[in-house]
């Protein structure tokens, strides 16, 4: 490789969380032209580390060199005036405004003039970006609130290339897209490298990384181990140097030809949501792990809120096998039916709340045995013993979920649902945003549920788990059931692909 010119120098950076070292004395380099991957297992300090960069989190210790210049973004508008941006791993736009006003949020300047804004002249301006993006379908003069997580998602990406920052990064974003909205965003990282720009790509698709990306920096609790070129190793190095071990490759179930039993669990009939989908008929069986699985807009989604009780407008209905009907979220917890939702920051987790108080939330009822303290302390017992179970990374089961990894988010989420016990569990995107290992331990935890009876839907866009957990597979496509492919070693993406398109 010829002499590649210095963007970005990370220097000596370090970040505690209270007693936790979230990272420790980080130090390497970022070229100009370049793709710049940063992986590691969910809480290695990848966000922490791009978070400080782009004035999110306060920075403590170190130095941030752009372009030979030390700065330190006070907030994120901050580090846009220094030609930083980031696409954030969850909601990175507001309620309340317009797409327009979310897209120039803190860059309003050019369509103010003697204190007054000029609406008209920044919708067209947004319209035209939107459109030179290929995102007509998103206006600009509508509130952020009309639009789904994906759509949103769409609008970060405008929001943060527009203006060719030197350094964007893009924060396991891929795991919330569509393939078409992944495509989008590869062609704009492509776009940012050709111009001369840098960008960090974070994501837990070693294939993904490994096509995307010119160089790779590997963190691991928090420590710097490595930087390699991309074309130079496999997935299994980045496994290795991610772990400190080997990773054996073999998530999935190794049956196949199991008889699924005849006991049906749950009935969906007939269930529709306006402009979302319709005429849905499902059962479920005890024991069984059913896939849904579509494109993002297919409808898919709104099935596992639909079960839980949680769309509106629904019409049809949700059974169990008793005859009682799922009309209402405090109904299906109450019998035993679990939910998690792809967007866990909005609709899994209570973000200002503790990781214990996250995890007795659905066990309320049935803890609440005896006088108020005995109470407590039967809740932190449990809470710790859950945590624990399901290797969440934090200080202790009082620390705030939003201090968390998007990975240790999910774990609590998980946790949560499997002290409750439930006998149903809706698992809409149950891996999104996890790395290598607490995948193998979801699939293998997913397994050993369905042996002791339990029942499970996982909705996913990830094609090779829903092909290597489940029993059945439902392919969505404009909101109906659009096939079904049943478990087999023969069955490989193309045949769900078919359905999908």
């Amino acid at each position: 490789m010829s002499e590649r010119e210095v963007r970005l120098q990370v220097r000596d950076v370090s970040k505690n969380f209270g007693v936790t070292k979230a990272l420790q004395n980080v130090s390497f380099d970022l070229y100009k032209g370049e793709i710049h991957a940063l992986i590691g297992e969910n809480g290695s300090g990848k966000s922490t580390l791009t978070n400080m960069l782009t004035g999110i989190y306060t920075q403590e210790e170190g130095k941030f060199i752009l372009d030979g210049t030390h700065i330190h973004s006070k907030n994120q508008v901050d580090a846009n005036n220094h030609g930083v941006s980031i696409i954030v791993q969850e909601q990175g736009t507001l309620d309340g405004l317009t797409v327009a006003e979310n897209i120039f949020l803190g860059h309003e300047e050019p369509f103010v003039k003697f204190g007054i804004r000029n609406t008209r002249a920044m919708n067209k301006k947004a319209n035209d970006l939107l459109k030179e993006y290929g995102f007509d379908k998103i206006k600009a003069q509508k509130m952020i609130d009309d639009y789904n997580f994906e759509d949103r998602k769409l609008v970060e990406i405008v929001k943060s290339t527009y203006f060719q920052p030197k350094v964007i990064v893009i924060d396991e974003t891929t795991t919330a897209l569509s393939q078409e909205g992944r495509e989008e965003l590869y062609k704009q990282m492509k776009r940012v490298r050709d111009y001369g720009g840098t960008v960090i790509f974070i994501s837990h698709d070693l294939e993904e990384v490994l096509n995307m990306s010119d160089t790779i920096t590997i963190l691991r609790d928090g420590v710097y181990i490595d930087t390699v070129e991309s074309k130079d190793v496999t997935e299994e190095d980045l496994k290795k140097l991610m772990v400190g071990r080997e990773v054996s490759g073999n998530y999935y179930r190794a049956d196949y030809g199991e008889k699924v039993s005849d006991e049906v669990v749950l009935s969906v009939k007939n269930v529709s949501v306006p402009g979302q989908i319709k005429n849905i008929n499902i059962d479920l069986h005890k024991g069984e792990i059913l896939g849904i699985g579509g494109l993002s807009e297919s409808g898919m989604h709104e099935v596992g809120k639909a079960i839980f009780g949680a769309s509106f407008d629904r019409s049809g209905s949700v059974e169990l096998a008793d005859g009682t009907k799922i009309n209402d979220i405090p109904t299906a917890i109450k019998h035993s039916i679990a939910y998690t939702s792809k967007d866990r920051d909005n609709e899994s987790v209570v973000m200002n709340q503790g990781i214990g108080d996250n995890i007795v939330l659905p066990s309320l009822d049935e803890l609440a045995v005896g006088k108020v303290f005995e109470s407590d302390v039967k809740n932190n017992k449990f809470a710790d013993k859950y945590a624990h179970e399901i290797s969440v990374k934090m200080v202790n089961t009082k620390q705030f979920v939003s201090q968390l990894s998007g990975g240790n988010k999910q774990k609590v989420v998980l946790a949560r649902w499997i002290a409750k016990d439930s006998d149903i569990v809706v698992l809409d995107s149950p891996t999104r945003g996890i790395d290598i290992k607490v995948k193998q331990d979801i699939y293998q935890l997913m397994d050993q549920m369905r042996k002791n009876g339990k029942s499970i839907i996982m909705i996913s866009e990830e094609l090779m788990e829903l092909i290597g957990m489940c029993d059945r597979i439902l392919i969505m496509k404009d909101g109906e059931i659009n096939g079904e492919i049943q478990r087999s070693p023969e069955v490989d993406e193309n045949a769900l692909i078919a359905k999908m398109v």
